[in-house]
């Protein structure tokens, strides 16, 4: 039986009724399930949060590599579901939690989060998860491809949400997933990224300055169409004279626009204030 025959006859079965308002679309491409596992590398010493267990067919591929795995899941059908699957394959090292992700506290007993998001509570997610003092080593999350492009995207196509993901970690764009190998069929691709939490130093010595910097790329990006010294203008309520000498003393052309500016720019722009 393939995993699309397996998924409709759990969802039959459980009286499992996917839900597009909490994102409950199945992967059903078994390969795809691989991509996250390779990209997670699993040590037998590892403890993994899952968030948003599906049917458990990730899962289990999970618990059989790590040391102890943290599921969480908001539907009480699919947790109830997970929860006798746990006691009738004998998963001793899994561990269930019937929570909304975004209403946990972060803690540091998990050194790795493997995530399959609602598209819906993406952003929030990271700013939960990516600013407090437990960061994992690493992320590997599925997200809608629009999403992952914004956070690896490069100079020129820069937005607010890739700026404030590249402050805290290393993204890597793993492999795009296309719709058809979801059931049922969502109406955007998705794709999966990493996340690594190798910033540890340079986040500690920005702190005293963090606030500073994140109101600054919120002023930069405040109205997308325009140049950057309009919104600085505008944001720090200065004239635009004295945007652009800040603009330039950083290094840059005038007429810059925030998408255009890496982190390393942003640096050296709150450095000329």
């Amino acid at each position: 039986m393939n995993l699309l025959d397996r998924t409709k006859k759990i969802c039959q079965e459980e009286q499992i009724k996917p839900s597009r308002n909490k994102g409950q679309n199945f992967l059903i491409d078994d390969s795809y399930y691989d991509e996250i596992i390779r990209a997670s590398n699993l040590q037998n010493t590892d403890v993994v949060l899952e968030v948003g267990p599906g049917l458990g067919f990730l899962t289990e591929k999970i618990a059989k590599k790590s040391a102890k795995l943290i599921t969480v899941e908001l539907d009480e059908t699919i947790q109830d579901y997970i929860k006798r699957k746990k006691n009738k394959e004998k998963i001793e090292n899994l561990e269930l939690v019937r929570k909304n992700i975004l209403d946990l506290e972060p803690e540091v007993k998990y050194n790795k989060i493997i995530a399959n998001l609602p598209y819906n509570i993406t952003s929030r997610f990271l700013q939960i998860f990516l600013s407090t003092r437990a960061r994992p080593d690493f992320f590997v999350l599925m997200l809608q491809k629009e999403v992952v492009d914004r956070i690896c995207a490069k100079p020129g196509k820069m937005s607010l949400l890739g700026i404030s993901v590249q402050y805290f970690s290393s993204p890597e764009l793993i492999c795009n997933v296309p719709k058809n190998v979801f059931w049922p069929e969502p109406k955007v691709d998705s794709a999966v990224v990493k996340l690594v939490c190798n910033k540890e130093a340079f986040v500690e010595k920005m702190k005293p300055i963090e606030k500073e910097f994140f109101r600054l790329v919120k002023i930069g990006f405040s109205s997308k169409r325009k140049m950057l010294k309009n919104n600085l203008t505008s944001g720090y309520q200065i004239s635009q004279k004295q945007a652009e000498e800040y603009i330039i003393k950083s290094g840059l052309d005038a007429k810059v626009r925030a998408q255009e500016l890496s982190l390393e720019n942003w640096l050296k722009l709150l450095g000329s204030f």
